[in-house]
This record gives C-alpha cells, sequence and structure tokens, in this order.
C-alpha cells in the first residue's frame, strides 16, 4: 500500500471535522462513488478513492456524535429531569465542588420517559458525598447541551466536549440516590482511582503528589496551574501527559530486558524465540500502562502506532518508517476518527515524522551525543510552528531542557510505576515518597526555569499561511546538507518575525464584547491605544474571566498592553478578571465608580466630563459626578465616538440614572450602538433611554440560560417594538464590530457564526425562540 494513501483519507476526514456544518449526503456520496470508479480504473487515482472513503468514515462518526443530541427545549423551559446512570470517570473533586463524566441510561421529566442517552458532563456545587467511578445513581438534575464560551483566541470547550462524546452539561439539585455502589463495566476507571486515591494518602500532600498521579494513572487533576505553567514554558509538558513517549519507554524498556531474560533458558527458546517473546512482553506491557491510564485517546494513538512497529518486528519484516508511520496513521483515524481534533494527534504525528525526516536520512555516522541532540533540535524548532498556531506561544529553552529531562524521565518513569505499584504492599512505602520527593525538586527547577522572561516565545495573530511556510522552512532545516536551496529555510521563516498583527487605521476603532457568560467585558483597540472597559466574572470554583477568556483574546490579537482599563464599578461579574489582568500585562490608567472597592493600586475614580482621544476616536466619560453612589449606580457612562458614528456603554446604571443622562445630554446621548445596561435587565433600559439614544444596534451580554433570565421578556419587547436590531453573546458569541473614520459600521458579527464547526452549539436553529432571549440569530 502506498504511504499517500493513508494521508489521501486523513484528509478526507479533515474536510468532514473541520468544515463549518456536516456536508450533506450527497456531498459525501458523490465523491465516493467518483473516486471508486476511477480507482477501478486507474490506479493512479487510488488516493482519490482513499480521501473519499474519510469522507464517508467520517462522516459516519459524526451523525452518530450528533444523533439524538439534548432537546434544546427542555433546556430552554429550565425543567429539571432526573437521569439515571453510571458514573463514567473519576471525579474531580476541587474547592468544593465535584465534575463528573455521567453515561446517562434513562431520562424522564415529571415521570415521563425521554429519549435521551448517552454521556453528560455533570458538576455537584454543594454537599457532595464521595463519589466512586461506576457507581449508579438517580439524580436530578438540570441539563444544558454543550455550550462553552465563544471567543476568538480562547479555549474551545464545546470542541473538548464534542471530542468526548458529552451530550450535554449540567448540575446536580437536590435529592440524589446512590443505587448500587458496584463499578459495573467501569471497572477499570474504579480501580485507576483507587490507585489515585492511594498515592495521595501515601504522599499526604507531597509536592509532587500529582504529577505522581499524572504520570501513573493519568489523573492531571492535582497539579496547579503553575506547573502546568512551567511545563509548558519549559517545553516538557508532553513528560506529563501520558502519551507515546511514555507508553514507547515501557514498551521499550520491557523489549530489552525481555529479550535478555528468555533467552537466558534454552527450554524458554525452544518455545519461542526471544526477539518473538520480547515483542510479545512490551506489547502487553504497553497495554498494561495504557489501562493504568485508562486508555485515553493519546495512549490509543501510541498503542496502534507501537503495534503496527512491533507487528513488523514478531513477523520478521523489513518496514519503511515513513511506511509505518502512515499506516499507524490510517489505524488510528480508522479507530478513531475523532483524533484529528486533538492538539496531541498532531504533535505526536509530528514529532515522529520530524524525527524521521533528521535522522532517517544517509547521514555521516555521528556519535550518540551527536544524534541525541540532533533529535531534541528536530522537535524543538520542528514543532515550532504548530505550536504557534495553536497555542500562539514555543518554549525557546525546549531541546535543551529537553536534552536532560527526557533521559532523567525515561529513569525516572520505571521507578515511579515499579514504587507505586510496591507502595500497595504494607510497608513498602519508602521508594515512592523517595522518589516523590526527587520529582518534586524536579518541577521546582522546572518552575524556575520556565519564570524567566526568555524561556518562551509568543507570536500570535499571524495569518494562517505564516505558519504553513513556517513549516516548510523547518523541513528545510532539517533536511540533509547537501540538499540544494537548503538555505531557503532561513529565508520563509521571515514572515513569521515580520507580518504583525493588523492595527485599525487613524480614526477608526476596533470593537469586541467579548463572551463571558453571566457579566461584561469590552475590548475597544485604536490606531494608539487599547481600552478595556470591565473584566468579566470570577468564581470561587476557579474560573476567572481575566486570566481565561480575556488574555487568550489579547494574545491572539497581538496586544501586549493595555493603556486604559475602565471597571465601570465593583460588582464581580465586572471587576472578576481585573487582578489577573494586572498581574498579567502593563496598565496605563485605571478608572473605575468604585475605585477604592477593587484591589487595583493607582484606581481612580471616573467623572462626567473627563475624556481623551486616540488618533481621532474620542472617548468621554457621561457619569458619574461628584456624589456618592454605590454599586450599580456608581457605573462608569462612557460614550466613545469615530467620525460621526458612536457607541454608549453603561455598565449596571438604572433607570433612575438613564433620566439623569437624559435630562442632563437630551439628544447628545445618541448613540448607533448600545450595550444594554445590567445585561438587559429590566432595571435598564427604559422605554425614555432607548427614544433618546435611537440606536441601530442593541448589544446584550449575558449567560446562556442564565438564571436571572435576562435579557428580561420587557426589555426584549421594548427593543422589538423599537425596530432596533440586537444581538446577544449568550447565543451569538463574541460579538465584533468596526467604526470607520468615514462613518461606515462594519459589522456586528457574531462569532459562533464567524468560526462556527460541526460541533459548535447554534442555539436557535431549530427555530426555537425564548421571549427573554434577545438576539438570537447570531449575525453571520
Amino acid at each position: 500500500m502506498s504511504g499517500l494513501w493513508p494521508l489521501a483519507f486523513a484528509v478526507g476526514i479533515l474536510i468532514v471535522y473541520f468544515a463549518p456544518g456536516l456536508p450533506p449526503t450527497w456531498a459525501v456520496a458523490a465523491p465516493i462513488l467518483l473516486g471508486l470508479s476511477l480507482a477501478c480504473k486507474i490506479p493512479r487515482w487510488r488516493p482519490v478513492a482513499a480521501l473519499a472513503l474519510g469522507l464517508f468514515w467520517a462522516q459516519i462518526h459524526v451523525v452518530q456524535s450528533l444523533h439524538h443530541p439534548f432537546p434544546e427545549a427542555l433546556a430552554l423551559s429550565r425543567a429539571p429531569v432526573l437521569v439515571e446512570g453510571r458514573i463514567a470517570s473519576i471525579p474531580v473533586v476541587r474547592n468544593g465542588t465535584v465534575r463528573f463524566l455521567f453515561e446517562v441510561e434513562q431520562c424522564s421529566r415529571d415521570g415521563t420517559s425521554l429519549a435521551f442517552a448517552g454521556r453528560v458532563r455533570l458538576t455537584w456545587y454543594r454537599d457532595a458525598p464521595a463519589l466512586w467511578a461506576g457507581e449508579r445513581w438517580r439524580l436530578p438534575v438540570r441539563l444544558k447541551p454543550p455550550h462553552g464560551y465563544a471567543n476568538p483566541g480562547g479555549f474551545d470547550f464545546e470542541r473538548w466536549l464534542f471530542g468526548q462524546g458529552v451530550k450535554a452539561t449540567g448540575y446536580v439539585r437536590a435529592g440524589a440516590e446512590r443505587l448500587d455502589d458496584g463499578a459495573g463495566h467501569f471497572r477499570l476507571a474504579r480501580w485507576r482511582q483507587g490507585l489515585s486515591e492511594h498515592l495521595a494518602r501515601v504522599l499526604d500532600g507531597a509536592r509532587a503528589t500529582g504529577l505522581v498521579q499524572a504520570l501513573v494513572v493519568g489523573d492531571r487533576s492535582g497539579l496547579e496551574r503553575s506547573d502546568w505553567e512551567a511545563l509548558t514554558r519549559t517545553g516538557t509538558n508532553h513528560l506529563v501527559a501520558i502519551s507515546g513517549l511514555h507508553v514507547g519507554l515501557v514498551a521499550g524498556g520491557l523489549l530489552l530486558v525481555g529479550r535478555w531474560l528468555w533467552s537466558r533458558s534454552a527450554r524458554l527458546t525452544l518455545l519461542m524465540a526471544a526477539p518473538r517473546a520480547a515483542v510479545v512482553g512490551a506489547m502487553l506491557a504497553a497495554v498494561g500502562y495504557a489501562a493504568l491510564a485508562g486508555f485515553a485517546v493519546s495512549t490509543q494513538r501510541a498503542l496502534i502506532m507501537l503495534a503496527v512497529l512491533l507487528g513488523a518486528l514478531y513477523w520478521g519484516r523489513t518496514t519503511r518508517p515513513f511506511h509505518a508511520l502512515s499506516l499507524a496513521l490510517l489505524g488510528v483515524l480508522l479507530w478513531d476518527p475523532a483524533a484529528v481534533l486533538s492538539h496531541g494527534f498532531w504533535l505526536s504525528f509530528g514529532a515522529v515524522g520530524l524525527l524521521l525526516h533528521a535522522l532517517g536520512q544517509r547521514l555521516p555516522r555521528q556519535s550518540r551525543a551527536g544524534v541525541w541532540w540532533r533529535a531534541q533540535w528536530a522537535v524543538g524548532i520542528g514543532l515550532a510552528p504548530l505550536l504557534f498556531l495553536f497555542f500562539d506561544r514555543a518554549s525557546l529553552i525546549a531541546p535543551l531542557v529537553n536534552l536532560v529531562a527526557v533521559p532523567l524521565f525515561g529513569l525516572l518513569l520505571p521507578l515511579v510505576l515499579i514504587a507505586s505499584l510496591a507502595s500497595l504492599i504494607p510497608g513498602a512505602t519508602l521508594p515512592l515518597t523517595l522518589i516523590a520527593e526527587l520529582l518534586g525538586r524536579c518541577l521546582d527547577a522546572l518552575i524556575w526555569l520556565g519564570g524567566r522572561d526568555w524561556a518562551a516565545l509568543d507570536l500570535s495573530a499571524r495569518p494562517f499561511w505564516v505558519w504553513v511556510v513556517a513549516g516548510v522552512a523547518v523541513l528545510l532545516l532539517l533536511a540533509p546538507r547537501g540538499l540544494p536551496g537548503r538555505w531557503l529555510g532561513v529565508l520563509l521563516l521571515l514572515p513569521a518575525a515580520l507580518v504583525h498583527p493588523p492595527v485599525p487605521p487613524p480614526g477608526a476603532l476596533w470593537f469586541y464584547l467579548l463572551d463571558v457568560g453571566q457579566g461584561l467585558a469590552i475590548v475597544v483597540v485604536t490606531h494608539d491605544g487599547t481600552l478595556i472597559y470591565d473584566t468579566g466574572p470570577s468564581y470561587p470554583g476557579g474560573f476567572d474571566s481575566g486570566r481565561q477568556i480575556i488574555l487568550p483574546f489579547l494574545h491572539s490579537q497581538g496586544i501586549v498592553r493595555i493603556d486604559r482599563l475602565v471597571v465601570s464599578h465593583a460588582d464581580r461579574d465586572h471587576s472578576g478578571g481585573a487582578s489577573a489582568l494586572a498581574d498579567a500585562m502593563p496598565i496605563g490608567r485605571i478608572q473605575s465608580g468604585e475605585p477604592d472597592q477593587l484591589d487595583l493600586a493607582g484606581a481612580r475614580r471616573c467623572r462626567v466630563g473627563d475624556g481623551w482621544e486616540w488618533s481621532g476616536v474620542s472617548f468621554r466619560f457621561l457619569y458619574p459626578d461628584d456624589r456618592a453612589t454605590r454599586d450599580n449606580d456608581a457605573s462608569c457612562v462612557l460614550k466613545i465616538t469615530a467620525g460621526d458614528r458612536s457607541i454608549l456603554l453603561t455598565g449596571d446604571a438604572s433607570k433612575a440614572v438613564e433620566q439623569e443622562l437624559i435630562e442632563r445630554f437630551g439628544n447628545g446621548l445618541r448613540a448607533d450602538i448600545l450595550v444594554a445596561g445590567h445585561h438587559g435587565s429590566a432595571t435598564s433600559s427604559s422605554e425614555a433611554f432607548l427614544r433618546t439614544v435611537a440606536p441601530e444596534w442593541i448589544l446584550f451580554s449575558s449567560g446562556y440560560l442564565n438564571r436571572f433570565g435576562f435579557p428580561s421578556s420587557e426589555v426584549c419587547a421594548r427593543v422589538d417594538a423599537l425596530g432596533i436590531a440586537s444581538l446577544n453573546t449568550a447565543t451569538s458569541g463574541a460579538i465584533e464590530l468596526r467604526l470607520d473614520a468615514g462613518g461606515r459600521i462594519e459589522g456586528p458579527w457574531g462569532w459562533r457564526s464567524r468560526a462556527g464547526r460541526i460541533w459548535t452549539h447554534r442555539p436557535g436553529v431549530d427555530g426555537l425562540e425564548e421571549e427573554s432571549q434577545c438576539g438570537r440569530s447570531a449575525a453571520p
């Protein structure tokens, strides 16, 4: 089989999974029929048939994944349902909150059975009992379709849920009942959970407890955010996530040891040749370790790749390296076509391909040290374009750190596994404690290295073609020295350094209303400066919109400084992310209606009449005045003007404040774009205010199916009656629009429509409407 076939098969799968929507049946059937008919007659057309089969295979899996979704009508009614089933994952406990996957077998509402089953992701917020994988429960829950924040540069939670096969998310309400404490068919998950908790008890709060749990059973919930940041900045995060390297080390070690031991016995060698016995032992060891990790997707890929290589050894076949890699690619995608959604899929196959490209040519014989350095250099520089494309960041010190870390890890991993299993024997916990101490010191060293400014490089907001060109460049640079034109690789890297993110021209502004759920966060970018108005919410469970939404967005746009931060008032849904922003990025000036309530040094009160101008774009505060105000009525009201177009931001200002503004400014309040006050609450957006402002568009920032029912039906009816167009972040995702100096408005656009894929939740696409959800249909 030609190595081109698996690549063509993979391309077919990519087309389906990354299409804006599910292709119609005829669009899949036609290429299949055409490709097969051509392949039967003309052999060189067989890759076209492979591509068509990839389309077909992906279509089957996508249709199965999207079959019988959770009814949106049920979610919109906010009705609780009763589900029965089993806990399908190791529950993760953090700050008193428990999250777990639940396999729904039966679902009902008010005693009526519902046609819904499958995997859901649940959160148990208060008074959760000790939960074990496999237990059968009857749970009163409130569910909704898989829905996450939708922002440029942000983590695509819906993509992750789709890859996990999750059909709904929700939370547990009072009245849960345990039906069976047995493990059912989740015995492996139960055993892994027991081992993870045993390790936690043995190590008793040791620095490396989370790291040991991650390496042994793939449970990474114990790692702190600072640990992950250090591992990412040093390029060593691949050492923690159980994947091909781990499985390969275990299999390779057993292959060498097993062959030596087996060959010591003449009787055993008569039963089976030592090389073959070693291959069988290595494969069994790899499967065993993958089982410890719960057969995660990354270990499944590793097992398939390993099976191809070990199979060739067992049968004594000579397989060309790239041919073997292409066969492994085919095997992985046949097993799980959704693997293309995982960044790890691309990085793992990319790393192996780069090693074969850099080390597989006929080069002069090198020392082992030279080969090892070349391997680290190949992976470090070769994966950089992918890392920048996926994460906007790559480690600069990864080749040097991995030069030491990988062989050290190769020695420690078997010791960790052996010591962990030995610790199950009473009184045999000392080896694990000593190894955990050593791992803790290694982790502290990585944290120190990762904290250096020069440890990693951030490059964001580059067009896709830049990273394609950079990928070609690194392939040239890693090619054999005698290849003509190899020097062109240096030139092809120049676009990555010279192509900078676009900025608005003088007199224009780019406006982004970010999707932060039930909160508010706005970014305004001009030629000379960047304003952030409000910073979204933060929650005790660890979510912080400043760190997890706003900063990734700013990085994706190439913004490295906040010139002005305005926190309208101190309510948590407006100020929650401010501290994270202040810690991560320089800020020029901070203003708020309640500066004394914020933990921000140098914050000043915004006052009516204050303002500034950036390259022809005017910013003016219309409220508050010098009177003492608190809470919502302390909100800074800001009007932004570019040319003869304007945007009005009112925070959570109430109807009383709106009336004061009408009396003070009258027609001076007119604006083309209005961000609705208080997320669309009936306490704001009075009819008189809307008539005075007379906006073309009103934008709402609210959470999907939020418990307050914002935007309220009263406000929505008022907006509709006045003929004002509207969009809502709850249904549109982040909203973008642009004002130019000539008075033209581009947009607004909803991010869900612009960047939607087959896994993207599109509320309201089935025609369902709800009075309290203004702007249900996202603008194209």
